[in-house]
């Protein structure tokens, strides 16, 4: 009997190496197992990205002498803070450092460690500040704050404060220099870093440890890797080992730690899902109403803007055409986060830089990011509208004496019009939908009012579906008044109706 290679007995022996080289990969040299670390790295001196983009910092380095500790391997991956306990809670992370109080409500929710840093709360103000001196003088104050943190939650014992929550404690710091907000309240090592390197400046701390916290690496409730941690972080604290990293990054000795958790062994808070999803509600129907806002008015200014655009790209004139074009590419061309970073945050930044203040409210610069972001897009449905009416149109009307003004204003655009409104329909929807972006400048529109929900119960799946079915009604509503108001200005439709 004659075999060959591309028979079965080839393909089965190509199979088997294939098999043999996967397991060999797969096995792990050092003979333990790898976990899935989860940090943000926007939060230095604890975790943060260096000058390669390497992760470094006190919690990297801490964790990485805990894996070697207790013989296994670490995958850092980086997510948003917010996003940390959630992902805990679905295992799709074995456990998480990234400077993590150890809270009682937390406790209930996953699972901590021994403390590993013993931090606390300071205020930051602006060097020129002079009526914010205490804890208790920030009433009625301006206060920014990192979403989900303690210090969020110290912020709203404030009496009178309008408390504002970013995504990362480095914007709730920008929004602190630009001059919108009083008062920042963070971790107090994190703000003391950022002013003794120089990051910040103009910004001072006046009050350190407003409160005795303690940070943990979490994982999920009742995780097999919480005592593997435990044992590496013992290992590493009586080595000195610990002593090493934290001289190393804060050139001073380390306080004593508490040998366990603080609120070890909490009952985990069950809701039932269709509990929490209608208990968010009403809060979440509260930020429809500035949704609805932002998109009417972004939508508005964008169609004047986009027209004007639209029209100019038509022009004769070359260089104005491509001054029309420059600005459709630009804004097409960037993404819509970026641009609203650049507007809120970088504006003001640069015009402290050239001598004088520029401050924005939130609204008008969601406003402004998002109709400069959608007239790009309206001016090419105007162009190619516009475009789309035969040309005898303009003949007769020039016939009948009218100018190009009249014919356009009389003639053409109306007739174009018709033909944009299913697109221009198409653009105000993901209008709607965009405006949850506006949420990274803190605006508490539909989608910030979940991830405030989901900060304090932890219930991400719950809440996000809650949002998602509120913006799906938003957009099933506005589809079917499209539809009306394509079907109201098509004259052949009116005449069907009569």
């Amino acid at each position: 009997m004659k075999f060959t290679f591309g028979g079965w007995w080839g393909w089965c022996l190509v199979l088997g190496l294939s098999c043999c080289l996967l397991a060999g990969c797969s096995v792990n040299p050092s003979g333990g197992k790898t976990l899935r670390v989860a940090t943000e790295p926007a939060f230095p001196p604890f975790e943060f990205q260096g000058k390669g983009g390497e992760l470094t910092g006190f919690s990297i380095d801490l964790m990485r002498a805990i894996a070697t500790a207790a013989s296994f391997q670490v995958d850092f991956q980086s997510l948003p803070f917010d996003g940390i306990i959630p992902a805990l809670q679905a295992k799709t992370i074995d456990a998480a450092i990234s400077s993590i109080t150890i809270t009682q409500e937390r406790a209930k929710t996953v699972g901590f460690s021994r403390p590993y840093f013993k931090a606390g709360l300071a205020i930051a103000i602006r060097t020129d500040n002079q009526d914010i001196t205490s804890f208790e003088s920030l009433q009625n104050k301006k206060i920014a704050v990192q979403i989900g943190t303690t210090g969020a939650e110290k912020a709203k014992s404030v009496t009178g404060a309008q408390v504002r929550s970013f995504d990362s404690a480095y914007l709730a710091l920008q929004e602190l220099q630009n001059g919108n907000v009083d008062a920042v309240i963070n971790d107090a090592p994190v703000t003391l870093y950022a002013v003794n390197t120089g990051n910040l400046q103009g910004i001072k701390v006046i009050q350190q440890l407003l409160t005795e916290e303690f940070y943990g690496i979490a994982t999920a409730k009742s995780s097999p890797y919480l005592s593997l941690i435990n044992q590496g972080l013992t290992k590493v604290l009586e080595n000195g080992n610990y002593q090493q990293i934290y001289q190393k990054w804060f050139k001073s000795t380390p306080p004593q730690l508490p040998a366990a958790s603080p609120f070890a062994n909490q009952n985990t808070a069950k809701l039932n899902s269709f509990v929490v999803f209608f208990q968010s509600l009403p809060t979440l129907l509260s930020g429809v109403l500035v949704t609805l806002q932002l998109a009417f008015l972004s939508v508005l200014f964008g169609l004047i803007i986009g027209s004007i655009i639209g029209i100019i790209r038509l022009y004769k004139i070359a260089p104005v055409r491509w001054l029309a074009r420059a600005y459709i590419d630009f804004f097409r061309g960037t993404p819509l986060l970026v641009q609203i970073f650049m507007i809120y945050f970088g504006l003001p930044a640069i015009s402290q830089e050239m001598g004088f203040t520029l401050s924005l409210n939130r609204l008008v610069a969601g406003v402004i990011a998002l109709s400069l972001n959608s007239a790009a897009y309206i001016a090419e449905i105007v162009r190619a509208g516009i475009q789309s009416i035969e040309i005898g149109q303009s003949e007769a009307a020039q016939s009948l004496g009218l100018n190009p003004l009249q014919t356009m204003r009389y003639v053409i655009f109306p007739q174009a019009f018709r033909r944009m409104i299913p697109p221009l329909g198409n653009e105000f929807i993901s209008l709607l939908k965009d405006t949850s972006l506006v949420a990274v400048i803190g605006f508490e529109e539909l989608f910030r009012k979940g991830q405030l929900i989901v900060s304090e119960n932890y219930r991400a799946f719950e809440v996000y579906a809650a949002v998602a079915v509120i913006y799906l009604c938003l957009t099933l509503v506005s589809s079917q008044a499209i539809s009306r108001l394509e079907i109201w200005m098509n004259p052949i439709s009116k005449e069907n109706v009569k």
